[in-house]
């Protein structure tokens, strides 16, 4: 069955490029390319991509502070495609609102098989909310169709993980839950000892969440887990 979808693809390696874009178009995907990050900023100013696949080391500057910059403005998943396979690197991408890496060499069909992980996680929050445009809790008003989040009226510029995470918090407000769990929902694989990743997701949401100014509290219980509590009764859908 061939897939749907818009995938931006950011390489400045020609062949490299060409393959990925004719494996993924081979798929059913409609593959965007860009070369330089200039290119890409042009991309998304005519285009809402699905899924980016961005390379961490470009011509014109850093995949990772370009990812940075787009995720206010797009809320599409990203899937790094990196030569470099330290650790440090792979936080660093994450941190910087990523929700996937592959490094080089890497398997065509682990390649593909990702890039359909990111696309069926973001239909999965909009299929999940399909019968309403927004979630209103409290100060937050979450809109489903364009997976973004106000609070107090104020956008909260959330990348698509972070997205993910609060709407699922919000499906188990009052419950504390453990990381591994959160992680295995959102990320869709085993921990295995990652647990930066969702710390750092976390801490990001608890910072822009200060804004409610204690309406709404995330809190870490050491060895138990999150909780997300807010101050106000009724959970309103329109």
């Amino acid at each position: 069955m061939k897939e749907t979808g818009i995938i931006l693809l950011v390489e400045d390696d020609k062949n490299i490029q060409r393959i990925n874009r004719r494996i993924l178009e081979r798929e059913g995907f409609t593959v965007l390319c860009a070369a330089t990050i200039g290119k890409a900023y042009e991309l998304l100013q005519k285009h809402s991509p699905d899924v980016l696949v961005l390379d961490i080391m470009l011509p014109d500057g850093s995949g990772l502070v370009f990812c940075e910059k787009i995720r206010s403005a797009t809320p599409a998943p990203v899937l790094f495609l990196t030569a470099l396979d330290e650790k440090n690197e792979i936080i660093e991408g994450l941190v910087a609102g990523g929700n996937d890496y592959i490094t080089k060499p890497y398997d065509v069909d682990e390649f593909v098989a990702r890039v359909k992980t990111q696309l069926r996680l973001v239909r999965m929050n909009r299929q999940t909310m399909e019968h309403t445009k927004t979630l209103t809790r409290g100060p937050l008003v979450l809109d489903t169709v364009a997976l973004r989040v106000f609070l107090n009226g104020s956008d909260m510029r959330l990348s698509a993980r972070e997205f993910s995470v609060l709407l699922y918090l919000l499906k188990n407000e009052g419950k504390t839950l453990p990381a591994e769990e959160i992680y295995e929902e959102i990320w869709k694989q085993p921990m295995s000892g990652d647990a930066n990743a969702l710390w750092k997701c976390m801490s990001r949401l608890k910072n822009k969440l200060a804004a409610s100014e204690g309406r709404i509290s995330l809190m870490n219980f050491r060895n138990e887990g999150y909780l997300l509590d807010i101050l106000d009764d009724g959970l309103e859908n329109k």
